[in-house]
């Protein structure tokens, strides 16, 4: 098999979207973003009779205190994984490279389905093993865009039908936003990190993501309004047959008339327009558990129709073992352990 790098951007996203499953992770504009953010990528496609077979864009930043690397392939590589030939010769070429980098692991994270017991043993047989940081969310929640629009609304739960009934009923409108409305959007994300107990980045770092994707027409934003009062929004990526709700934000004010509800109906319905034939919700509980800190959140998908899909996780090629094992286990306790110190002797 012949490997070759890319550097051209129409001709890597058209060999990512002639092979099964292309992910926006592995967009050439993905890489190019994180190459803004201390990353450096780098594009690798696989071909045998000059077909494209698979392709890989790698990631790769120094290791923090150490003079290593760390190597990531996000959402990738992208292949047939029914083709273990392929996905093996795919899985050597990383390793070298890892060895090339001087990187402490290499980390894959593909949308593999648990059903297919065949990748993960050929991964253990090669050295790699489960991965203890999943970056991205291991599983999440697929809507099929193919029916017709009443069907869609007949697989979601009663409850949302009504709910989106009702927000239109109560005068919400939802309208595109733009580049001029990210600041507003920041504002109500910020505000729906601190109601739900994530952490965010600064909005300089969102300006890019966001604003970039829009710019090349690989993301859109919704914004759910009452009087002109935002409410709600969120911002859909799409790369070939899918669509991505990876950013969502609402406010606490009038929560009453459903803006949520309405607004994943049109996002679902502007994606079909579009073309895109799944709506991916963007993450899933690892386990289907009302402890999960992600059940509400689960709930609130399924009752769209969302059905869930469970993948392999992510999976670390350690280069040097015991480095890898200091990198990943050892220090991160030390650093625990200092916090601890610090705090107390505060």
């Amino acid at each position: 098999m012949q490997i070759t790098s890319s550097v051209d951007r129409n001709s890597w996203n058209q060999t990512l979207l002639s092979l099964p499953n292309p992910h926006i992770l592995q967009s050439f504009e993905w890489g190019a973003f994180k190459s803004r953010h201390g990353w450096a990528p780098t594009r690798l496609v696989f071909r045998e009779s000059d077909r494209p077979r698979a392709a890989a864009s790698v990631l790769r930043r120094r290791a923090s205190l150490l003079p290593y690397a760390v190597v990531y392939v996000p959402k990738g590589p992208i292949l047939d994984f029914g083709d273990e030939a392929t996905l093996a010769e795919t899985l050597v070429e990383l390793e070298r490279l890892a060895r090339r980098e001087r990187a402490l692991f290499v980390k894959i994270d593909p949308n593999v389905p648990v059903e297919n017991e065949a990748v993960p043993r050929l991964l253990r047989a090669r050295g790699w093993q489960p991965s203890a940081e999943q970056i991205q969310f291991r599983n999440t929640m697929l809507t099929d865009l193919r029916p017709a629009g009443d069907d869609l609304l007949a697989a979601m739960k009663p409850k949302w039908r009504y709910n989106i009934r009702l927000a239109a009923r109560k005068g919400v409108r939802v309208r595109a936003g733009s580049h001029a409305d990210l600041p507003a959007f920041y504002a109500m994300y910020a505000e729906t990190g601190a109601r739900d107990g994530f952490i965010i980045r600064p909005f300089e770092y969102y300006q890019d993501a966001w604003g970039s994707f829009m710019e090349a027409g690989l993301a859109h934003m919704l914004l759910a309004e009452l009087e002109e009062e935002l409410l709600a929004g969120l911002i859909l990526f799409h790369f070939g047959p899918t669509a991505w709700y990876m950013y969502g934000a609402s406010r606490n004010v009038h929560r009453e008339v459903m803006p949520n509800h309405l607004l994943q109906w049109e996002a679902m319905h502007w994606a079909k327009a579009r073309g895109c034939t799944t709506y991916d919700w963007w993450g899933a509980p690892d386990t289907l558990e009302e402890s999960d800190r992600m059940w509400g959140v689960y709930k609130f998908k399924e009752g769209f129709g969302g059905q869930l899909v469970q993948h392999i996780g992510a999976w670390d090629f350690p280069v040097s073992p015991i480095l890898y094992r200091f990198y990943t286990v050892v220090m991160p306790r030390y650093l625990n352990l200092l916090r601890r110190r610090g705090k107390r002797d505060a």
